[in-house]
C-alpha cells in the first residue's frame, strides 16, 4: 500500500506541473532564466522575514519574491544589462537571506527544507495551498495566453495590436512570483528555476505549437516528479533534488532522440 505521505507529495508534484510547465515556456521562450533565479533565491529572504514576524511562510515568500521579480522587470524596462545585474541579484538575495535566517531562533536546522524542499512533509493544508496556487497561475495565463506570446513574439509587433508588452511582463511577473511561493516547501529555493526551465526546454524539442510545447512541459514535470519520488522512495535519496534529476535525465533523453533523429 502506497502511504499517505507519498499520495500527498505526488498530488503536489502534480499540481505544481500544472503551473511550471506554461511559465516554464515563457520563461525559456523569452530566456528569463536569471530572472527565475533571482526570484527563487529571494524567497530565502522571504522565509525569514515570515519566521521573523510570525508571518505564514507563503505570504512572506510571496511579498518578496514578488518585490524582487518588480525590481527586475523595472530595471529591465531602464535598460540594465541584465545578465550581470541579475547574477549580482540573485546571489545577493540568496546571501542575505541566508544571514538573516541565521537570527531567527530554531530554525537552522530546518534550512535545507527551505533550500532543497521537503515534498515528502506536505500536508492537507500544503496540498490545497499548492493547488490553488498553480490553479490561479495556469488560469492568469490561460486568460492572458495570445496577449503574453504576441509580446514574447515581438513588442513592436504587440504596440502594433494595441497591446502594453509592459503589462504582459507584469503578467509573467505576477505568475513567476506566486510559482516560487507555492514550489518553496516543493522542491525549494535552489531548484524552483530548474523545474521552470528543464521540462520546458526538454518539451521545445518534441513541440511544433506553443500549446503544445506548454502541455508537454506540464507532462514531462509530472513524469519527473513520479520519476523522483520512485527514487526517493527506494533509493533513500533527496526528493526535492532526485525529482529535479529525474527531469533532467529526461531532457537528455530528448536531446540524444531528437539527434538521432535529424541524422
Amino acid at each position: 500500500m502506497i502511504d499517505d505521505f507519498l499520495i500527498r507529495a505526488g498530488l503536489a508534484g502534480l499540481g505544481l506541473a500544472l503551473a511550471t510547465g506554461p511559465l516554464g515556456s515563457f520563461v525559456v521562450w523569452r530566456r528569463m532564466a536569471y530572472f527565475g533565479d533571482a526570484t527563487s533565491h529571494a524567497a530565502i529572504l522571504g522565509v525569514a522575514m515570515a519566521l521573523a514576524l510570525h508571518l505564514p511562510i507563503a505570504a512572506g515568500t510571496l511579498i518578496v519574491a514578488l518585490t524582487m521579480a518588480l525590481t527586475v522587470s523595472t530595471l529591465a524596462a531602464k535598460g540594465w544589462a541584465m545578465d550581470t545585474t541579475l547574477g549580482v541579484l540573485a546571489h545577493s538575495a540568496l546571501a542575505f537571506g541566508l544571514v538573516a535566517i541565521s537570527y531567527v531562533p530554531g530554525v537552522r536546522a530546518d534550512l535545507s527544507g527551505y533550500l532543497f524542499g521537503d515534498i515528502l512533509a506536505v500536508t492537507s493544508r500544503d496540498l490545497g495551498s499548492v493547488w490553488g496556487g498553480s490553479a490561479l497561475v495556469l488560469g492568469l495565463l490561460i486568460w492572458r495566453w495570445q496577449p503574453l506570446l504576441t509580446a514574447t513574439l515581438s513588442e513592436d509587433l504587440a504596440h502594433a495590436s494595441g497591446l502594453n508588452p509592459d503589462r504582459e511582463r507584469l503578467v509573467l511577473t505576477l505568475a513567476l512570483a506566486l510559482v516560487v511561493a507555492v514550489a518553496l516547501k516543493i522542491v525549494g529555493a535552489l531548484l524552483i528555476a530548474a523545474m521552470l526551465i528543464i521540462p520546458a526546454a526538454a518539451a521545445r524539442g518534441l513541440a511544433r505549437t506553443p500549446e503544445t510545447m506548454a502541455a508537454l512541459a506540464s507532462g514531462i514535470g509530472a513524469l519527473a516528479c513520479v520519476a523522483g519520488l520512485t527514487l526517493s522512495l527506494f533509493q533513500d535519496t533527496p526528493a526535492g533534488p532526485s525529482i529535479v534529476s529525474a527531469a533532467a535525465l529526461i531532457f537528455a533523453l530528448v536531446a540524444i532522440f531528437g539527434k538521432m533523429r535529424r541524422s
